[in-house]
């Protein structure tokens, strides 16, 4: 009887993963720029959010965001790419489709290189749409007004979707008075490795993935460089970089190009459905790079500590504390908070795609604490997560999900803290 019981469990949850891997590959068919991973474009869309416990209503929220879309972050992707593709056809060597590319890169190129690391307008308009979004979805903080104190890290492409941000929420209600910083002063809170933070950590690295020890059971589809390579050129004899190389610069363009309204430059060199068919693979990559970057993460997550304590014992008036980054900041701290599960380091390469996604971490992504009183003095204070607009699992028990209490939730993130530190 025990063995049954243990075989039907077995089978249980072999459904279970089987169900969510599912799950995650039909969100890559219904929306296929999600395999762009860290590249996709935040999805402005609004999600249905659970109702609060009776009595309760929200009053202030912490939160952390990246920066909105912006051009490619380095000038080399531009620079190796003109070099390339003005020796391939001063040699002769551009099929025709690669012409066609060329003609179309050479006439954006002053624009790519003047705009390189800039937020473009797209970004600038997602966090306008998060900033309102936000407003609409928790009045209850701001139609009082109040303070917010928004800190942002001293890229400016972070500090401009602070601005885009904060001049939304003030339109919403121009009786909000918010303080914005760009400092050397608050750079532990919001990127802590900065080399121009003048607090130092020496926090003990993690070790890697579990599922890398079993990397090589992953089989994964390594055609794509020749074919992508193939249809822009004759041949690549004696051009610049190697195939990986060359191949790889065309995927990073052809992944950016929503995100600077050049969509289609490309043609049909690239196609959504090849990204797609490779999701999975370099899903493990940036599984790799964030789950090992996580410990960094732990003055942010201190500060989010540190912050609402102070709101909650009555010592700040803020109704919002807002912190504007980069997705090497908030895919660690995704990671660190165990977000639906992205703590939870599979050995299984194939269970990765089940406990993160690199989508999330995409262009304008953002964590909301959401933080709830009841009506009467000794009521629990609640706080909600919400990730990229929708509710999200925390590793915190509780028996009101998405609401999870304060002071369980506090409790379990200062002991994660300590036994890091």
């Amino acid at each position: 009887m025990k063995r049954h019981l243990t075989t039907l469990l077995l089978t249980f949850f072999a459904i279970m993963t089987w169900a969510q891997g599912n799950a995650v590959l039909d969100q890559l068919q219904a929306d296929p720029k999600k395999a762009y991973g860290n590249d996709y474009p935040y999805s402005m869309k609004t999600s249905q959010l659970t109702k609060a416990p009776k009595g309760y209503k929200p009053f202030y929220i912490s939160h952390y965001a990246r920066h909105g879309s912006r051009y490619y972050w380095s000038d080399q992707l531009y620079n190796d790419l003109d070099t390339l593709l003005n020796a391939a056809h001063n040699n002769h060597q551009l099929t025709t489709e690669g012409e066609t590319f060329y003609s179309k890169f050479m006439a954006a190129k002053q624009e790519l290189k003047t705009g390189v690391s800039e937020l473009t307008q797209l970004g600038w308009e997602q966090h306008q749409f998060i900033a309102r979004n936000m407003y609409n979805s928790f009045p209850e903080v701001f139609k009082k007004g109040g303070n917010v104190l928004a800190i942002s890290s001293l890229s400016g492409r972070c500090v401009i979707s602070m601005a885009a941000f904060c001049q939304e929420l003030v339109q919403c209600n121009p009786d909000i008075e918010i303080r914005e910083q760009s400092s050397r002063f608050t750079l532990d809170g919001v990127v802590p490795t900065d080399g121009q933070n003048p607090v130092k950590h020496n926090f003990p690295k993690p070790n890697k993935p579990r599922y890398e020890k079993n990397r090589d059971n992953f089989k994964s589809d390594n055609t794509l460089t020749d074919k992508i390579v193939s249809r822009v050129f004759t041949s690549a004899e004696g051009l610049p970089g190697n195939v990986n190389r060359i191949a790889g610069n065309l995927i990073n363009l052809y992944t950016s190009l929503p995100s600077i309204n050049h969509e289609g430059m490309m043609g049909n060199i690239i196609t959504d459905q090849e990204i797609v068919d490779r999701w999975e693979a370099s899903n493990l990559g940036s599984y790799s790079w964030v789950f090992s970057g996580q410990y960094n993460m732990i003055p942010i997550l201190e500060d989010i500590l540190k912050k609402a304590d102070a709101v909650i014992a009555g010592n700040s008036n803020r109704v919002a504390d807002l912190r504007f980054g980069h997705d090497t900041c908030i895919g660690p701290l995704t990671v660190l908070m165990g977000i639906n599960g992205a703590d939870l380091d599979p050995e299984d390469p194939y269970e990765v795609k089940n406990i993160y996604q690199n989508w999330e971490t995409c262009k304008a992504s953002n964590i909301q604490l959401v933080f709830y009183r009841g009506k009467k003095s000794s009521d629990e204070i609640l706080v909600k997560c919400l990730l990229n607009g929708d509710e999200a699992k925390l590793p915190v028990a509780t028996d009101m999900f998405p609401y999870y209490k304060w002071s369980d939730f506090r409790q379990f993130y200062q002991n994660r803290i300590d036994s890091v530190k």
